[in-house]
């Protein structure tokens, strides 16, 4: 089969791209990346910090907060302070019913508040393209569109710590954080793979582009990633476990590329997805020294 062609497109001043039609391939299931047995985020692996004094002393130390579960209702004393202070540091605070915080708290003192702590601190996505920079190489950097399960996320890292990825992005909301869960799966790639936590993928695809890297979505309405040119500056998107890449996200991608399947199993999930997608990115960086 003859491969297309390997010359990395470039972007305009404008930051347009300019690519022939054969560079617009497209990519991998939205279902097929599915592993439907989940469908939120898990909260039970998580680090947890109980109590208004605790949750406070947390916020002051700088402690990386992934989010901070609030009774409904709960607007008085230290609880404005708290949610003061984790709005000025970017902490998703989230209202819950008291009863489920009931059914959460190891303590029985929980006072209303809940912190959930991340196992790894989270890095900004211009600390992730500063080491492409150092190392020499091209940035290639995986986003993870609301991937719900710590052992996918956890699986990811892992991948991309091997595959020489310089980081991961997650979206804030919708997505499972750096729980211990997480942490355990990746074994250790938290400690050296960075992760940016940020509120809106589509913007932080936008700066990717800014950058200069090419966006692939990893999705079922796309050609074969092994007829697209993965080479040079790039992004890889893997969507979630249930619904895949979010219409919104996708639109922002500059290709989509799929990951051919022959068996009688029509799907694979999140991690073996991006894992397959991440070692093409490797493959073909090789192949063009």
């Amino acid at each position: 089969m003859k491969r297309m062609d390997t010359t990395p497109p470039k972007k305009t001043t404008s930051g347009k791209v300019t690519a022939p039609k054969e560079m617009y391939r497209k990519a991998m299931p939205p279902k097929e990346i599915a592993d439907r047995s989940e469908t939120a985020p898990k909260e039970t692996d998580e680090l947890k910090i109980e109590g208004r004094n605790p949750v406070m002393e947390a916020l002051k130390s700088g402690k990386t907060i992934d989010k901070i579960l609030v009774a409904e209702g709960e607007k008085h004393g230290s609880i404005i302070q708290i949610e003061r202070m984790a709005k000025e540091q970017k902490i998703l605070i989230q209202p819950v019913d008291r009863r489920r915080l009931d059914d959460m708290s190891e303590t029985n003192s929980h006072q209303g508040v809940i912190a959930y702590l991340a196992a790894a601190p989270y890095y900004e996505i211009s600390d992730m393209l500063d080491d492409a920079k150092e190392k020499g190489e091209d940035p290639f950097i995986i986003v993870a569109d609301e991937i719900n399960d710590p052992h996918n996320l956890g699986a990811i890292l892992r991948t991309a710590n091997c595959a020489g990825a310089h980081g991961v992005i997650i979206p804030k909301h919708r997505s499972v954080g750096l729980s211990s869960t997480v942490f355990k799966t990746a074994a250790g790639a938290a400690l050296y793979t960075k992760v940016a936590k940020v509120t809106n993928v589509s913007r932080a695809i936008d700066e990717l582009k800014e950058a200069g890297l090419w966006i692939a979505a990893v999705d079922m309405d796309g050609d074969e990633m092994y007829r697209s040119n993965l080479t040079g500056p790039i992004a890889l998107v893997v969507g979630s476990e249930g619904s895949g890449i979010s219409p919104l996200v996708k639109k922002h991608c500059d290709f989509i590329i799929s990951i051919p399947l022959k068996g009688e199993i029509t799907s694979l999930n999140a991690s073996v997805a991006a894992s397959v997608g991440m070692y093409e990115v490797v493959r073909q960086r090789k192949l063009a020294k």
